[in-house]
């Protein structure tokens, strides 16, 4: 049995999580307080997931760098493969927060988005 330890971030709390895993299963989560704690040690444990924050270049744009983020997490596996992706991009201003600059990231089914307006220079 395998034992893996860490701070739950599903909300302020910041429980220590313990999680048992047998056979590649989670066995128990402990540890939680609440619980949004186990479902976030279950998946924790098992397939880590991130939201992806970054950036990308701005043709014509009052700023040269576009804030961008997946809307929703992926599995932390894929960020640097994603990254590869992420550093080929690159947008015309002008740029509405929430447009959508890279869809279904490597089959995820995350949107990379825009998290600021940049006008057209």
């Amino acid at each position: 049995m395998i034992e893996k330890r860490f701070t739950c971030l599903s909300c302020p709390i910041g429980c220590a999580l313990v999680v048992q895993i047998a056979d590649e299963k989670v066995i128990e989560v402990s540890g939680n307080q609440c619980p949004r704690g186990e479902v976030y040690g279950r998946q924790e444990a098992l397939e880590p997931m991130r939201v992806l924050p970054s950036s990308v270049r701005v043709v014509n744009g009052t700023r040269p760098l576009l804030s961008v983020k997946t809307d929703r997490p992926i599995p932390r596996r894929l960020i640097a493969e994603a990254m590869r992706l992420i550093r080929n991009v690159s947008v015309e201003a002008p740029i509405a927060i929430g447009k959508i600059v890279l869809t279904d990231i490597l089959g995820t089914g995350a949107d990379l988005v825009a998290t600021r307006e940049i006008r057209r220079s």
